[in-house]
């Protein structure tokens, strides 16, 4: 947990510019207002006691036991801290995350016992700050509640790790197809030239300079920059690997010398 901890902190210095207009942190005289869901009643009850003993720090404002009863909560107060159960009667409490997010200062604890790294992570990714094993220690409870509120992170270093390498990857640009990239760096003129060796269909160096209205000799310096390109070594090539990859362009105008 203090990986997490030490990111955090090490992320949230300012620069001496951003001072200035640094947004406020949450009220430290203020109580901790904390939304429990959970479908199990005792649990339910046991986490409301022990949140309601760190009084005046920290305040139960509601508990729900199903998703209905969590909006009917969020549509009367507006919690700092929500503890979420994953499962909650056979329904996933992922599809309430949206709705408890709605507020920028509300922050979501995942309260659990799912254990599929899966969830977990899809639950981080919807924005979760934090996640908490059912058999964790009552003080970690009271610990993540109140360091999430500060604005940290309640993640073990594999978990952040997944997530953060995961969101590398949605966000990375795909590498483009090796071919798609080498036709990229055609010029039109070259496009033209290779448009007039497929329909040419075996026509020299000679009638194809003819037809495009250039010499031949600019003609071999065309082809000889179109076989670097496509990595190809002659017209024969040229003209399979043009006919495979479709080419040939009957609109485009002939190229001037």
């Amino acid at each position: 947990m203090t990986t997490a901890t030490q990111v955090n902190r090490a992320l949230a210095k300012p620069s001496p510019r951003a001072v200035l207009t640094q947004v406020p942190g949450p009220d430290a005289t203020a109580p901790i207002r904390v939304l429990i869901i959970d479908d199990h009643p005792t649990m339910l009850w046991g986490l409301e006691k022990l949140i309601s003993g760190e009084k005046p720090r920290m305040k139960v404002i509601g508990t729900a036991r199903n998703g209905a009863e969590a909006l009917t909560a969020l549509a009367r107060e507006t919690p700092d801290i929500v503890l979420l159960d994953l499962d909650l009667d056979g329904q996933s409490g992922l599809a309430l995350l949206p709705a408890l997010l709605s507020q920028a200062v509300t922050r979501v604890l995942i309260l659990t016992g799912e254990r599929s790294q899966t969830v977990l992570d899809q639950a981080v990714q919807k924005g979760a700050r934090g996640i908490l094993r059912k058999d964790a220690p009552a003080e970690q409870v009271l610990k993540a509640i109140e360091k999430t509120h500060e604005g940290e992170l309640w993640l073990d270093r594999n978990t952040l790790g997944r997530v953060f390498s995961g969101f590398m990857e949605s966000t990375a640009p795909r590498s483009m197809d090796p071919d798609l990239a080498r036709q990229a760096l055609l010029t039109a003129r070259e496009k033209v030239i290779i448009h007039a060796v497929i329909d040419g269909q075996g026509a020299s160096n000679r009638e194809l300079a003819l037809r495009l209205f250039i010499s031949e000799h600019t003609l071999r310096n065309h082809l000889t920059s179109v076989y670097h390109k496509l990595e190809l070594g002659n017209r024969l090539e040229l003209y399979v690997y043009a006919m495979r990859h479709q080419l040939g362009n009957a609109n485009a105008k002939p190229a001037k010398p």
